[in-house]
């Protein structure tokens, strides 16, 4: 049962792992993504890396706060809130776990929070990290095919949406490395369970759109930052994370060959090596 916490204004599920005394690092999930999907293994990994690990559900996802009452957007229409807002909820975090900063990481969606995070709030993020992510969707169109997975219909049933999760990352996922249809499916079935609400991403996607070009403004940030990405995402394409790179001064980029739109187990003990360097690093 994940724990709970008061921040802007709404009500955040997150849970952690390791010690207190540790690096604080908050992670955050992308796009209709639960915090479930930051893996407990990955999460120990980095714990074990001297990391206190904080996962959480964004607004709309999981056991955080839905907004029902937004209805769904159109495709391109009014957004009910936007990725700041969502990055406004991230500090809130930080506020009611008592921390005046942290590390941050996001993938996807959860990178242009994080993205968000240093910008809106520059004391609070001791290190950035972006994972697979972009300043604008227009620096890193999806390919028709990434797009129309990402679009498919809402599923009728439990075992709908666990099919159309396996069809959908066996597009996004990484060429390069074992699909795990196992893991797919056990998530996909687990995020039904806690909560299954596809006008929730729909708010999401609209917060995406509708939050224009961080660029100009990632350009400002002074804060250490890695740009982690895979080589063959169709989903959010290098182009995005070399635009991300470019605009932070002084960030660093590690591409990976065989990688696409997901973090492949073979590849964690790279990601938390490179994590961990840089929030060592960041802390001296």
């Amino acid at each position: 049962m994940a724990l709970r916490a008061s921040a802007n204004g709404i009500e955040i599920a997150y849970d952690t792992f390791g010690s207190p005394d540790d690096r604080p690092l908050l992670l955050i999930m992308g796009l209709g993504s639960q915090m479930i999907h930051w893996d407990e293994g990955f999460c120990t990994l980095l714990a074990d890396g001297g990391h206190h690990v904080i996962r959480f559900d964004n607004r709309d996802v999981g056991e955080s706060t839905h907004f029902h009452d937004a209805g769904t957007p159109s495709f391109g229409g009014d957004a009910p809130y936007l990725l700041g807002d969502m990055a406004d909820d991230a500090a809130g975090l930080l506020d009611a776990l008592g921390l005046e900063s942290a590390h941050v990481a996001g993938v996807s969606m959860g990178g242009m929070i994080a993205q968000a995070v240093a910008i809106r709030h520059p004391d609070r993020v001791r290190s950035l990290t972006s994972i697979m992510s972009t300043p604008s969707p227009q620096a890193a169109p999806p390919t028709e095919e990434a797009m129309a997975a990402l679009m498919s219909p809402p599923s009728p049933d439990r075992e709908t949406a666990i099919a159309r999760a396996l069809e959908t990352w066996k597009v996004i996922g990484s060429p390069g490395y074992p699909f795990d249809a196992d893991r797919v499916a056990r998530l996909a079935g687990l995020s039904y369970d806690r909560a299954y609400d596809p006008a929730g991403v729909a708010r999401q996607l609209a917060a995406i759109i509708a939050s224009g070009d961080r660029a100009p403004l990632l350009k400002e940030l002074s804060v250490p930052t890695l740009v982690l990405h895979g080589e063959q995402d169709r989903l959010v394409p290098l182009s995005g994370g070399i635009a991300t790179a470019d605009a932070v001064p002084g960030a660093r980029l590690v591409t990976y060959p065989g990688m696409g739109h997901d973090l492949p187990r073979p590849l964690w003990p790279e990601f938390a090596a490179e994590i961990g360097g840089l929030t060592a690093a960041a802390e001296r």
